[in-house]
């Protein structure tokens, strides 16, 4: 028969405008329904969606609608991470307000993430550089204030030259500005800080009430927070009447033997003794070359300053030079570290440029002898020597905690808890971000601005044609009068981390006016049970919104959530060939043409193209395939199926254009599968022998159901093809109307979170209505005869279909009945019989 193909234009088209004036995906708390809080990490508007964008939104999309057909009251809203540097670097070259290039950009987006048929409640939707966003965000800022958490003071940052402006650690790639490219200087600048510090402990130790949380996500916060155990030391200094003593915070006091020289920060107290020193200040001019993140410090050449002062070492008394190096930074323990060069790669290297000794005291193994140290220090575990009391000890099991205790006893140490995590600076110097809600008086004290003046709008900039930050230049909205008084507002705006850091809290109260969100709604859908991004917000987003939601609920009685997403999943990329023609230059999947096998310029069908690794997608690779396009040849369902099968989702997936033509091929075999289920149920047969559709019905059911649970959703299309199948076999037994219906719309049902165009669509073709996730019955999935394997000798020899519990003695009754196996052992010595009840018998002779 002639089945007419699937038109997904048509019905895909259909049912978004159904979804559209059905506003089905509204979101309304009702306080007597189970409620399900799903939720992706909302975009940034470039103007484009991509397929990480696809990925993403359809792996929440999934559990949403699973979680709503199960009667679950579901809030699955969107929003716009809009505010940042690309939008006004877009400003820039093409002479247009950012906030133009912006909500031109979500328009677009928004219309291309509709055609995917996502379950979103469009009726929440906010954008982050909205002043009805941002007003409630700068309340925040000022209660923070309140409550000591946000503070001001100078700080080094890492400053791009080109773009003037503060970069974060995450912006500087190789020493260098991720936009402009210019190598990072280090800058002392006055800055606004959040105290996250104040939770370090809090925001480590409930990592492991997490338990909805990938493994690898929290050990990398755990490392970002380093907690760390270790001593403060206490060096006496000569000459004593400049400076009397130094504190050092240490991991390692068990290698103390090894100091060979102690290493300040150019901002330690110590320095105001040479702060009239010519080659003082010329060494701190070096170090502002250098960026103050962990890797550019660890790659910069070390240099140092020798100052004239010599340090003390508490145990053995030698006397060692002080220097100012370049690798010290004052915001991480006291600003003074102890150099033991054997033992520390940073060390080794500033030793052997200043000629300073280099003593070993930690060696691999007891016996070792003559243990030297060449190019490069020894880091490993062993154990102490040449140091005194403390050879033999293990290393570093016994010599730590021994080396403090002994330190305490002679009261030069104490044992001290140190941890990684700084807080977080929260100023940048540009225009399109959130104002900071502060001005200053004539004397430069800051002051909060009054909530009835609030939102602190920007101002609308015509051009953006000056360097650095716009703000700085609009003197007629930097001046502002309160109770009379005339102040300057602050010009930094905020981090757009901040912005993502408590969006989750909006959605729950879009419409609230007067403040953020309504603390019975919090009560209601807050944590989010379910919260989807990438892996590479592992650290910093999610960290930051962890401490936000704890500032929030800090001395407020009325607010107890710590944690904002109860459960966390990391999706995996999504990765494509890459092409490269004869010059090097990068190649679109556009520009290339497949003949007889090989790759070929499409525009020169003569030029062969070089076929690179398969990576993740990204511009500048050229690697990426525009969603837009791949919906309108193949349509939403081809997609979502295509991109949620072959690779579990928390892996890569790997496109190809033979995956989505196989995909878009799979929905036109389910299109024909349901035109027949179309004719079997206007044939209505009489047949009255219908177990075995119950059967795999349930059975497809409960394997969709627990794989949905699991997210293994490349399982759940496997089970799609699978039930494809056995249908397509079952149809042939002339089943009667009514039970073909039943069965097929619970199929139908569950179709409806991955392919939900198609599964309405059929649905609506039999008249089913009332579509809840079907359950499966447990009692006729229980199979009452089994399979056994019949062995003699380990060789299998038959299979007997038989009763199920069936014992031994019963079993080789049947056996004796059996002509095709008793020929095995009829004649023969049975020296024992291996039985495992229902699975197997081995008869040995």
């Amino acid at each position: 028969m002639n089945f007419t193909r699937y038109n997904f234009k048509e019905i895909e088209k259909k049912w978004q405008n159904f979804w559209k004036k059905n506003n089905s995906f509204k979101s309304v708390v009702n306080h007597n329904k189970k409620k399900f809080y799903c939720l992706e990490m909302f975009p940034y508007p470039s103007g484009k969606i991509h397929m990480g964008h696809v990925r993403n939104y359809t792996i929440g999309d999934v559990l949403a609608r699973y979680k709503a057909l199960q009667g679950f009251n579901v809030l699955h809203p969107m929003g716009w991470d809009s505010f940042g540097m690309p939008a006004e670097n877009a400003a820039r070259q093409n002479n247009l307000d950012p906030k133009t290039w912006t909500e031109e950009n979500i328009s677009n987006m928004k219309s291309q993430l509709k055609k995917l048929g996502l379950s979103i409640d469009w009726d929440r939707e906010i954008s982050t550089c909205s002043s009805e966003y941002y007003r409630h965000q700068q309340e925040f800022f000022l209660e923070l204030f309140d409550k000591g958490l946000v503070y001001r003071k100078e700080q080094y940052v890492n400053w791009d030259p080109i773009d003037e402006t503060v970069l974060a650690n995450e912006q500087v790639i190789d020493g260098k500005g991720w936009r402009s490219g210019a190598k990072v200087e280090r800058k002392k600048l006055n800055q606004w800080f959040f105290k996250i510090t104040n939770f370090s402990n809090e925001l480590l130790e409930s990592l492991e009430d997490l338990d909805q949380w990938p493994n690898k996500v929290k050990t990398m916060q755990k490392n970002w927070i380093g907690k760390s155990y270790g001593c403060e030391i206490k060096f006496n200094i000569e000459p004593s009447n400049k400076v009397e003593y130094i504190k050092c915070y240490t991991t390692r006091p068990d290698t103390l033997f090894g100091m060979s020289f102690l290493a300040l920060s150019i901002d330690h107290p110590v320095s105001k003794i040479y702060e009239n020193n010519k080659e003082f200040l010329e060494f701190k001019k070096k170090c502002s070359s250098t960026g103050t993140t962990e890797e550019s410090i660890a790659n910069a050449n070390k240099i140092g300053f020798k100052t004239d002062l010599f340090a003390i070492n508490p145990l053995n008394k030698e006397k060692v030079p002080v220097y100012f190096a370049n690798f010290v930074l004052m915001d991480y323990g006291l600003g003074a570290v102890f150099g033991c060069p054997a033992h520390d790669q940073r060390d080794l290297d500033f030793a052997k440029k200043y000629n300073l000794k280099i003593q070993p005291v930690v060696k691999p193994n007891l016996d070792t002898e003559n243990f030297e140290i060449g190019d490069e220090a020894y880091t490993g575990s062993g154990y102490i020597f040449n140091s005194s009391f403390l050879d033999g000890l293990k290393c570093p099991e016994e010599s730590i905690s021994h080396t403090i205790d002994y330190l305490e006893k002679k009261q030069i140490g104490k044992r001290k808890t140190n941890f990684r995590l700084k807080d977080w600076g929260i100023s940048r110097q540009r225009y399109w971000g959130c104002p900071i809600p502060i001005v200053y008086d004539e004397n430069g004290n800051p002051k909060k601005i009054p909530k009835k003046m609030l939102p602190v709008e920007l101002p609308k900039i015509s051009k953006l044609d000056h360097a650095g930050n716009p703000l700085d230049k609009e003197i007629e909205w930097k001046t502002v009068a309160i109770d009379g008084k005339e102040y300057t507002r602050e010009t930094d705006t905020l981090d757009t981390f901040v912005d993502s850091s408590w969006y989750f809290l909006r959605f729950c109260s879009t419409d609230k006016k007067d403040y953020g969100f309504d603390l019975e709604d919090l009560k209601y859908w807050m944590p989010v049970d379910q919260y989807i991004g990438g892996i590479e917000h592992a650290i910093l987003h999610l960290l930051y919104s962890r401490f936000f939601m704890r500032a929030l609920s800090f001395e407020n009685k009325n607010l107890n959530i710590n944690e904002p997403f109860r459960g966390l999943f990391t999706q995996g990329m999504v990765c494509h060939e890459t092409y490269k023609d004869e010059k090097n230059n990068w190649i679109s999947p556009d520009e290339v043409v497949t003949i007889n096998g090989k790759k070929y310029l499409k525009s020169n069908e003569a030029l062969p193209i070089k076929v690179g690794p398969s990576e993740s997608m990204s511009k500048s690779k050229k690697n990426t395939i525009d969603p837009g396009k791949i919906i309108e040849n193949f349509g939403a369902d081809s997609v979502r199926l295509f991109i949620l099968s072959d690779s579990p989702p928390e892996k890569d997936v790997q496109w190809s254009d033979e995956g989505i033509e196989a995909a878009y091929k799979f929905i036109q075999k389910l299109w024909t599968l349901h035109q027949k289920v179309l004719e079997e149920i206007k044939l209505n047969h009489a047949n009255q022998q219908e177990n075995n559709l119950d059967k795999l019905t349930n059975k497809f059911i409960k394997e969709i159901t627990n794989n949905l649970e699991k997210f293994n959703y490349n399982i759940v299309i496997a089970n799609l093809h699978e039930i494809y199948s056995l249908l397509t076999k079952e149809l042939k037994k002339n089943y009667r109307k009514n039970y073909i219906i039943e069965n097929y719309s619970k199929i139908l049902t569950c179709m409806i979170p991955v392919i939900p165009h198609f599964a309405m669509e059929a649905l609506s073709q039999i008249d089913s209505k009332d579509n809840k996730w079907p359950l499966y019955d447990e009692k006729i999935l229980i199979e009452k005869n089994v399979k056994i394997v019949i062995q003699i000798n380990g060789k299998k020899r038959g299979l007997i279909e038989t009763e199920k519990g069936v014992n031994e003695k019963k079993l080789f009754e049947i056996l004796n009945e059996n002509e095709n196996i008793k020929k095995y052992f009829i004649n023969e010595k049975i020296k024992k019989k291996i039985f495992i009840k229902d699975k197997l018998i081995n008869i040995i002779i």
